[in-house]
C-alpha cells in the first residue's frame, strides 16, 4: 500500500526531470518538494525531513557529489538515504557517487518501476507496489506531451543563452544551458539531444576549433528542436 505520509525531495537543476518525477511520484501518493540547486536543497532537506532525496550529480553552486560530502556532517540529514540521479553510469562515475554517501545510481533516461523499486529498497519497507508502477498508454503520452510542451516553451530562453554564449566565447555558461539540454532529452524520449550535450560538455574549449565545433554541434540541436517542435504541432493541430 501507499504511504501518503512519505516525504520525497528531488534536487535537479532541469525542470524537465523536475516535473516527470514530480508527477510521477506523486500520482503514486507521496509528498514531493523540489529544489533546483544544491545549497537550497540541503536548506530544504533539514526543513522538510524526507524519506528519500533524489539527487542530480551536476548542478550549479554545489554539486551533487559536494552535497553529499555536506549531508554527511549534517546531523538532521546524514541518514536520509539518497538515490543520485545521472545520465553518465560509467563505473568512476557510479563509486564516487556511492562514495560520497549514495545510496543508488538512478540512469537517466528514468525508467518508472526502477524509481520504486529503489525507493522502496532506500526507505526498507514496500512503501509502493512497484507492480503499480506501470502506466498506461494514456498516462505515458500525456507525461510525454506535457514534457515536450514545457520544453519547447523554454528553449527560445536556452537558445538565447547558447548564442550568447558562444559569440563571447564563455564556456561556463555554454556547459550551463546544453546540461539543461542533456537532462531532457532522454526524458522527452529524444537520445540524439543527451549525445549532442555530451559531447559538448566533455570539450574544453581553449581553441578556436572548439568554438566551430561549438557552433556546428548547437545548430544540430537547434535542427533537432525545430523537428519536435513541427511534429508537436501536428500531433496538437
Amino acid at each position: 500500500m501507499i504511504n501518503h505520509k512519505e516525504k520525497i525531495l528531488i534536487i535537479d537543476d532541469s525542470n524537465e526531470i523536475l516535473m516527470f518525477l514530480k508527477r510521477f511520484l506523486e500520482s503514486r501518493g507521496f509528498m514531493v518538494y523540489t529544489s533546483t540547486d544544491g545549497v537550497e536543497g540541503i536548506q530544504k532537506a533539514i526543513e522538510v525531513k524526507p524519506a528519500v532525496i533524489f539527487l542530480d550529480l551536476m548542478m550549479p553552486n554545489l554539486d551533487g557529489l559536494k552535497m553529499l560530502n555536506v549531508k554527511k556532517v549534517l546531523d538532521e540529514i546524514k541518514d536520509i538515504p539518497v538515490i543520485v540521479i545521472s545520465a553518465n553510469t560509467a563505473r568512476r562515475n557510479v563509486l564516487a557517487a556511492l562514495e560520497a554517501g549514495a545510496d543508488k545510481v538512478l540512469s537517466k533516461p528514468l525508467k518508472n518501476e526502477k524509481i520504486l523499486e529503489y525507493i522502496n529498497e532506500v526507505i526498507g519497507k514496500e512503501s509502493v507496489e512497484v507492480s503499480e508502477a506501470m502506466l498506461t498508454e494514456e498516462e505515458v503520452n500525456e507525461f510525454k506531451h506535457d514534457l515536450i510542451e514545457y520544453f519547447l516553451d523554454s528553449f527560445p530562453e536556452k537558445k538565447n543563452r547558447i548564442t550568447n554564449a558562444i559569440r563571447n566565447k564563455d564556456k561556463q555558461e555554454l556547459k550551463s544551458a546544453i546540461h539543461e539540454i542533456k537532462g531532457s532529452g532522454g526524458t522527452m524520449g529524444y537520445p540524439e539531444l543527451t549525445e549532442i550535450s555530451e559531447e559538448l560538455e566533455k570539450r574544453e574549449f581553449n581553441s578556436p576549433t572548439d568554438w566551430v565545433f561549438a557552433e556546428f554541434k548547437c545548430n544540430e540541436i537547434f535542427q533537432i528542436v525545430n523537428s519536435i517542435k513541427q511534429n508537436f504541432s501536428k500531433q496538437t493541430s
